[in-house]
């Protein structure tokens, strides 16, 4: 393996995919590769390589899900660590956090789509109720319906 010959020191060199892994917006690493390959991950307003290199004061602009989180670097690190920690590592912008906080309310007010479908198979509550509309004679115990005993008079 070459030693590394640059005149940076280590520390101010972190990936891109290895700094998201790091402050736990993925669970690993090759998923943040793969977000930032599909075009999810902006790095000062442009689409960037996972190998592309992070700085602090960069922007990065996240689409995680229907969301889209804008946070600025803070502080560098290639090792992934508790979530208090990681969360040092950037601050979310103040127009980011009033977006997600819109969308959460949207989410919050929107009707769930399970409550509006209709069809489907009933629960067992449904399917009681459904036998009790098509029976509308009073319910029998089990003795009281007919059978054919040797014991009955008629």
């Amino acid at each position: 393996m070459k030693p590394d010959t640059s005149s940076e020191p280590q520390s101010t060199r972190v990936r891109l995919d290895k700094w998201l892994w790091a402050a736990r917006f993925y669970k690993t690493r090759s998923l943040s590769s793969e977000e930032i390959e599909k075009g999810r991950v902006r790095l000062n307003g442009q689409l960037a390589k996972p190998s592309k290199e992070v700085k602090a004061g960069d922007t990065l602009e996240l689409r995680i899900g229907h969301e889209v989180r804008t946070v600025v670097v803070r502080a560098l690190s290639g090792v992934r660590a508790s979530a208090p920690v990681a969360a040092l590592l950037y601050e979310e912008t103040a127009a980011s956090l009033a977006q997600r906080a819109a969308h959460a309310e949207m989410r919050r007010l929107a009707p769930e789509p399970a409550h509006s479908q209709t069809m489907g198979r009933p629960t067992k509550r449904n399917r009681r109720e459904i036998d009790g509309l098509k029976d509308d004679s009073p319910k029998t115990g089990w003795n009281d319906r007919w059978s054919a005993s040797l014991d009955d008079p008629d």
